[in-house]
C-alpha cells in the first residue's frame, strides 16, 4: 500500500474507529464513565446500538459527504465549486431517507449514489438536530441552503473530513486552501454561525495537510493562517490557541479536557480533538483521551481519529479495533475511491 492511501484509509477508518469508541460513553459524565469502566475510561468497543465497534451519525455522514463529492465530480463539478455543495446537499437528503424511512434497499438502477444499499446505514445513530432540521426543511421546500440559523454544534465540522482529502494531488499540484473553503460551505448547508463552518474549514485544512505528510504541527500552523483571513474567525481561533497552550504547557486531560469544553460546539469538539492528537503517545491513546470526558464523545473520537488516523495512517489503528469495525469494508472502499477518483480524469 502507498503512503498516500496508507493516510488517506488512517484518516476515514480512524475517525469510524473514534467515533465507535466514543459511541456507547456519549452524555455520560467522566466520573461515570470511571465508576463504570475504571479511571482508564474506555479502551475496547464497547456494547452501543446493539452490537461492538458499531459507528454514529458522524461516520454515517462522513460516508455521505464522500459520495456526495465523488459524485458531483463525476458530473463535472469544478473544483469549489458550488456544484460540489449542491451534489453534498443531494447525499445528505440521501442519508435523511435513512433516518427516517424503513431500511428497504432500493434497486441499484434507480439510485443516485451507492451508499443506500448498505443496510447497516438505515439506522438512527444519535443524528443532530439541527441537521436533521435543517435538511427536513431543504427536502420540504422551506429552506435554501446555505442554512439561515445561528448554529455552531459539532454537526457540521464531524462529517468533513473527506474534504481535506478530496482536493489531494501529487507532485506540487496541490493546495490546502479550496479544501477550507469546500469543508466551510459544506458545514454551512445546516449550520449558520461563523464558528461552526469555519471550524469545520479548519478541520479539513488540517486534513489535507496531514494527508500530504506535513506534521500535526505544521498542519495546524496552515489551518491558523487560512482562518485567520475570515470574519468571525477569533471564537475559532481562541478555542485552538487554548488547545494549544494547555497541550504544550504538559496539563492533563482531566484537567484540560473540561477547561476546553464538552465537544457539542464545533470549536469545543476541535479543541478537545486538537489537544488530544498533540499530546497523543500513540493513536490508540489518543483516542481513548479523546472520549473519555463530560460531553460528545463520539464527536471528539472521530475528529480525534480522524487527525491521528491521517498523520499516522492506518497501520498505527490496533488491529483488534479494525477487525471489529462495522462498515470497515464500506469505509475502506471509500477511503480508496478519494485517493484516486482524479486518476479517471
Amino acid at each position: 500500500m502507498n503512503d498516500t492511501r496508507n493516510r488517506f484509509r488512517g484518516c476515514l477508518l480512524g475517525g469510524a474507529v473514534g467515533d465507535a469508541l466514543g459511541a456507547p460513553v456519549e452524555f455520560m459524565r467522566r466520573t461515570e464513565i470511571d465508576a463504570q469502566y475504571g479511571p482508564g475510561g474506555v479502551n475496547r468497543y464497547l456494547p452501543a446500538y446493539g452490537g461492538l465497534g458499531t459507528v454514529t451519525d458522524d461516520t454515517q455522514m462522513t460516508l455521505f459527504t464522500a459520495e456526495g463529492l465523488l459524485l458531483g465530480w463525476a458530473d463535472g463539478c469544478a473544483q469549489g465549486s458550488a456544484c460540489l455543495v449542491a451534489a453534498t446537499r443531494a447525499a445528505y437528503l440521501r442519508w435523511l431517507r435513512t433516518q427516517e424511512e424503513d431500511p428497504v434497499l432500493p434497486d441499484s438502477a434507480s439510485v443516485d449514489g451507492w451508499l443506500l444499499q448498505h443496510p447497516a446505514l438505515h439506522g438512527q445513530r444519535g443524528p443532530g438536530t439541527t441537521c436533521l432540521g435543517v435538511l427536513r426543511a431543504v427536502r420540504d421546500g422551506k429552506q435554501d441552503s446555505p442554512a439561515d440559523n445561528d448554529r455552531k454544534g459539532c454537526g457540521g465540522l464531524m462529517r468533513v473530513a473527506p474534504a481535506g482529502l478530496f482536493f489531494w494531488r501529487p507532485e506540487g499540484a496541490f493546495s490546502i486552501r479550496p479544501a477550507f473553503m469546500l469543508a466551510r460551505d459544506l458545514a454551512a448547508i445546516t449550520h449558520g454561525h461563523a464558528t461552526g463552518q469555519l471550524s469545520a474549514g479548519a478541520f479539513a485544512a488540517m486534513v489535507a495537510a496531514l494527508a500530504d505528510g506535513m506534521s500535526l504541527q505544521g498542519a495546524l500552523a496552515v489551518a491558523k493562517h487560512l482562518l485567520v483571513q475570515h470574519e468571525g474567525h477569533e471564537e475559532t481561533l481562541l478555542a485552538i490557541q487554548r488547545a494549544e497552550s494547555l497541550a504544550h504547557a504538559g496539563v492533563q486531560p482531566a484537567q484540560a479536557i473540561p477547561d476546553l469544553g464538552e465537544g457539542w460546539l464545533a470549536d469545543e469538539a476541535l479543541a478537545i480533538a486538537l489537544y488530544c492528537a498533540l499530546t497523543a503517545e500513540s493513536f490508540e491513546h489518543g483516542v481513548a483521551m479523546a472520549v473519555h470526558h463530560d460531553g460528545d464523545s463520539d464527536s471528539t473520537g472521530a475528529v480525534t481519529g480522524h487527525l491521528l488516523g491521517a498523520a499516522l495512517g492506518v497501520d498505527a489503528i490496533p488491529g483488534a479495533w479494525l477487525e471489529s469495525l462495522e462498515l470497515r469494508a464500506v469505509i475502506t472502499d471509500m477511503a480508496d475511491r478519494l485517493a484516486t477518483y482524479w486518476q479517471a480524469g
